[in-house]
Formats: C-alpha cells, structure tokens, sequence
C-alpha cells in the first residue's frame, strides 16, 4: 500500500472513486477530473501530498481551476485561478480574500491510485 498524507479526513458517510494513478500526476500541475457529476481538480505536491478542489471558479463559473498557479501563503498551500488570480486554500477550499470558496474534497492514494471521496 502506498502510504500518503491526506490533506483532510475522510467524512465517514464518503465513499471513493478511483480517478488515475499517482504517476498520472505531475508534480504542482492541475488536472481535472469528472467524478460523478462533479468537476474536481487534482494536485499532488511535492512529497506526494495531494489535494482535490472543485474545477469550477466561483466567479465566472468556468471549468478552469486545474489549469490555475499553484504556490503557498506561509505554509498553505494554495491554487490561484489563472482568470481573476483569485487564491484559495488547497485544503479547505476556501478564499483567502474572502468571497465564496472552492468545494474540497478527501483524497487519498491506495496502492498507486488516487482516489476521490465522494458523498455516499
């Protein structure tokens, strides 16, 4: 088992989708991802620790968030959108501006596959 930090527990009621392989990600870049119904963008950062976030930008509501700038405040990591350069927190999710947030999500990496926590 590939052992992994999650960036946030699990919710109990979660159940999980398998998205790609660890290796499908490159390291600090984006890609989006169709789980269920909902556009999710995956990051894996430096030492495997990974993140999921909604794809959508709150503000113009387009499909753009996995092509956003990842970077840090302090020690936050954090997605800004490559349309208004708004930054959010790649854990919670939400706006470090304040205004509405990005939907995050558990993610987690079993045997070198990532997987996505959805609602049950």
């Amino acid at each position: 088992m590939t052992e992994l930090v999650l960036q946030r527990p699990a919710a109990s009621s979660a159940g999980w989708v398998a998205v790609c392989h660890l290796d499908d990600l490159e390291e600090c870049w984006g890609e989006a991802a169709l789980v269920g119904q909902e556009q999710v963008a995956l990051f894996r950062l430096p030492g495997n620790l990974l993140h999921a976030v909604g794809n959508i930008d709150p503000r113009t509501r387009a499909a753009v968030m996995a092509r956003g700038i990842v970077g840090s405040r302090g020690t936050t990591a954090t997605i800004a959108s490559p349309l208004h350069k708004e930054v959010y927190d790649l854990a919670t999710g939400a706006c470090l501006s304040g205004g509405p947030g990005l939907r995050a999500y558990p993610v987690r990496c079993v045997d070198g596959v990532v997987e996505v926590g959805v609602a049950a």
